[in-house]
């Protein structure tokens, strides 16, 4: 296989394991969140400052590079690795969630998605096939299946159409896969918020066979308890000795809930989306450093933290570089956001080790939920954080 999945431990209070993924760029270890650099770049970042962070794989879009540059530009440049610099894994979604969610004229048949391109208005036909064609031009460690995923609300019928849909999709991945020996194909598991249409989906993409296995659909909207009863009664479905990934989810307490049922993977655009917009992640929550209330405060984002703003800047600059809409302000943000969650991959990992993952997201959630109703009811006055959605 390309990419194999090492079993290290498994949490006896719950469904979390400890685990290394190991891919033709380099081991990861698991759990795992993964930055995301859509268009080959991790916004404001350099390739450079993300491994700084601690990151080893990242994902790019397969829709975005397929619109501009262009697949078989990136081919020629000897692929993404050397395309963007990046030394780690990458992992390339099939493009499925942006022609769904970005394209304004699409028709879906059997045999793939007709859309408009959201850049100019072009006519486009992305196929399962074409979708692979595109991947391996990429040269990703880890590619995915093309699927379809499902808007929340979204009723029973159209669910399982679309699953199953997926299912024959996936197969048809599966047979145009060009580089299996360097390229894992990932199959996603779909069917919405319905248990029943979650094992259906489950048993028909396992029995596809594949190196590793992601959860779709999930982070759409949908109550934050429908999504934990989704992954609650998918996960066991999925084989033990292959890797698991949530698709589109990467807050805090998201990650501690996630890795507690069993998932090893994360990717999801929020930490570099909310920070272009000045909220920062902070143990106790959530924290807008735009607001007038951090204009004198000259302490770092989060005392103790090791990332390079903090290490270097107070609020206060940091807030002026934002209101004066100078970019360092939003690279800075986004640098204390990435390593937060990388850390906080690191924290878990090592509670994990430790025997005491159960202990940890105790505390962790506690101190978190506590201090978003504390911001949510006795924050002074400020702008409005604006409401952002948490997938890709």
């Amino acid at each position: 296989m390309a990419v194999r999945w090492e079993l290290i431990q498994r949490d006896p209070a719950s469904m979390a394991r400890r685990g290394r993924l190991h891919t033709p760029h380099g081991v990861i270890e698991t759990p795992v969140f993964m930055p995301v650099g859509t268009q080959a770049t991790v916004k404001t970042l350099s390739p450079e400052e993300v491994w700084d962070l601690g990151a080893r794989i990242i994902l790019s879009n397969t829709y975005h590079l397929y619109l501009r540059p262009g697949h078989d530009l990136v081919r020629e440049a000897g692929g993404l690795h050397t395309f963007m610099n990046w030394p780690g894994a990458i992992l390339t979604d099939s493009g499925g969630f942006q022609v769904f969610s970005l394209s304004d004229l699409r028709k879906i048949t059997e045999e793939g998605v007709h859309f408009r391109s959201h850049i100019d208005g072009s006519s486009h036909f992305l196929s399962p096939e074409k979708a692979i064609e595109i991947e391996n031009a990429l040269g990703a460690d880890i590619i995915m299946a093309f699927d379809e995923c499902t808007p929340w609300p979204c009723e029973h019928d159209y669910a399982k159409r679309s699953l199953e849909r997926t299912t024959r999709w996936a197969a048809r991945c599966k047979a145009a896969h060009a580089r299996p020996d360097s390229q894992a194909l990932f199959g996603i598991v779909q069917g919405s918020t319905y248990a029943d249409l979650r094992r259906q989906s489950a048993a028909e993409i396992v029995d596809l066979d594949f190196p590793g296995y992601a959860i779709g659909g999930l982070s759409v909207g949908e109550p934050k308890e429908l999504m934990h009863e989704m992954l609650e009664i998918t996960v066991p479905l999925l084989p033990g000795d292959r890797p698991r990934y949530l698709m589109g989810v990467g807050s805090p307490e998201d990650l501690v809930e996630g890795v507690w049922r069993g998932i090893d993977m994360f990717d999801c655009v929020l930490p570099t989306r909310i920070a272009r917009h000045g909220t920062v992640f902070l143990p106790d929550g959530k924290m807008t450093v735009r607001n007038a209330e951090f204009a004198r405060d000259f302490m770092p984002i989060q005392e103790g933290c090791d990332c390079y703003a903090c290490r270097n800047y107070s609020r206060a600059y940091i807030r002026h570089l934002l209101k004066a809409e100078e970019m360092l302000g939003l690279r800075l943000c986004s640098i204390h956001n990435l390593r937060f969650l990388v850390r906080l991959m690191e924290e878990i990992r090592a509670a994990l080790e430790a025997g005491r993952f159960a202990e940890y997201r105790r505390e962790f959630l506690s101190r978190w939920h506590a201090g978003e109703e504390a911001r949510r009811t006795g924050a002074k006055a400020g702008p409005a954080e604006p409401a952002l959605p948490e997938n890709r």
